[in-house]
């Protein structure tokens, strides 16, 4: 071969090499745009947080030595009815289910060796 043709492929080879890392140059610098921008929407939702995290903590509870007496008597027979009534709805709720598994079909029943 000539000696201008190596001249030749190597500056093309050389071109093509600037050519793909000025490509991923440009890739890398648009990810770290898109990056930038992300944590700029994070320090926002940050900042939001900070400015609410007085409302975030749980309220402080009185003891119950210093609460007057009837008002906790009133809750805990309100939280006693509440309770036998998510019990009384279970119990119901299991019946029903129980009534419809004791009359389902035959077509609907599996073998016990099943």
């Amino acid at each position: 071969m000539a000696w201008w043709s190596w001249i030749v492929i190597w500056g093309v080879l050389v071109i093509l090499t600037l050519g793909m890392l000025a490509w991923l140059a440009y890739r890398l610098f648009r990810k770290f745009l898109v990056t930038l921008e992300a944590l700029g929407v994070l320090a926002d939702q940050v900042s939001e947080l900070g400015a609410n995290v007085e409302a975030l903590q749980p309220e402080r509870r009185v003891p119950a030595i210093f609460a007057n007496r009837h008002a906790l008597s009133v809750a805990r027979q309100r939280r006693r009815a509440e309770r036998a009534h998510e019990r009384q709805a279970r119990r119901d709720r299991l019946i029903r289910q129980g009534k419809l598994l004791q009359r389902a079909p035959l077509s609907q029943r599996t073998p016990p060796n099943a």
